[in-house]
């Protein structure tokens, strides 16, 4: 199975990409690595944005990493992006992706990606909002496919403004987004299908990995179930990396397993590099790595 981790445990510390280059590489001892969109904002200006994305490209040239995907981060995920009732905003949703993926590509990241965004919670009907969505994703497969790259990523939440949440809902929009012009994969998060104040007695991984030809990556995150929590696994929870790895395995589900930890921003650094890196070490030791 191959391991990585997403940068997000880097955000507002290590953001030069020499530094957590060489943090994943030499203090994690890891070869893959999913970028955030919160290290480098898609919406600077090109004379910034595309000579950080080279740099980014660069470090992980010289650390021998490779990187999955480009991810939405926290900031933009504050946003209603993809499905904003307002069509202006909604439509500079649908530009902040598509510089996304420009970035992506100008750092080697062969894949961009995240939730697509949220409806009011005054929404009554979904329906309009949905067969917009699916023009705009659309658009953004044939965007990235421009751009040379060779997949699109959409992350289920546990939110009912969000598509999709449900599996149900994931099988439905795969088959309306057949045919594609990149291939649209789902990233299954551990916290998300674990999250039993919405999905009950019934939250948990086993059901989503029933989307097997559909899932391009599984997010590994510590929580209770009661949050999304993305914790490390120095703290208890109810995820055990082991387990994990068994489950995708008699699922079919052979993709990267990717650690996505955040932490307060008030943390003290060394809290947060001991945290990080004794997590990667547990989660190396129950999957035998």
């Amino acid at each position: 199975m191959e391991f990585g981790i997403n940068l997000s445990f880097a955000v507002k510390r290590w953001v030069e990409p020499e530094a957590w280059a060489r943090m994943v590489a030499e203090d994690m001892q890891l070869e893959l690595t999913q970028f955030s969109f919160d290290l480098l904002d898609p919406w600077w200006d090109e004379s910034l944005g595309t000579p950080l994305a080279k740099r980014v490209k660069q470090a992980a040239h010289d650390h021998n990493l490779t990187i999955h995907s480009a991810f939405v981060g926290l900031a933009a995920y504050t946003y209603n992006a993809l499905l904003h009732p307002v069509d202006e905003a909604r439509q500079a949703g649908i530009r902040w992706f598509e510089r996304a993926i420009e970035r992506a590509a100008e750092m080697g990241a062969p894949a961009v990606g995240g939730p697509v965004g949220a409806v009011s919670a005054d929404t009554e009907d979904m329906t309009p909002h949905y067969d917009r969505l699916l023009d705009t994703l659309g658009h953004l497969c044939e965007h990235a496919k421009k751009c040379g790259l060779e997949t699109y990523h959409i992350e289920p939440t546990p939110l009912t403004r969000e598509i999709p949440w449900t599996i149900e809902q994931a099988r439905k929009l795969m088959d309306d987004l057949s045919g594609s012009a990149v291939p649209v994969k789902y990233t299954i998060d551990l916290g998300h299908a674990l999250y039993a104040p919405l999905y009950g007695d019934e939250a948990a991984l086993k059901p989503w990995l029933e989307l097997a030809d559909h899932i391009g990556l599984v997010h590994l995150q510590q929580t209770d179930g009661q949050s999304d929590s993305h914790w490390g696994f120095t703290r208890q929870g109810i995820v055990d990396p082991a387990q994990v790895a068994k489950d995708m395995k008699q699922a079919g589900v052979d993709v990267p397993l990717i650690l996505e930890v955040f932490y307060p921003f008030e943390l003290a650094d060394q809290a947060v590099y001991d945290d990080i890196t004794q997590s990667v070490a547990l989660c190396k030791q129950a999957l035998n790595l």
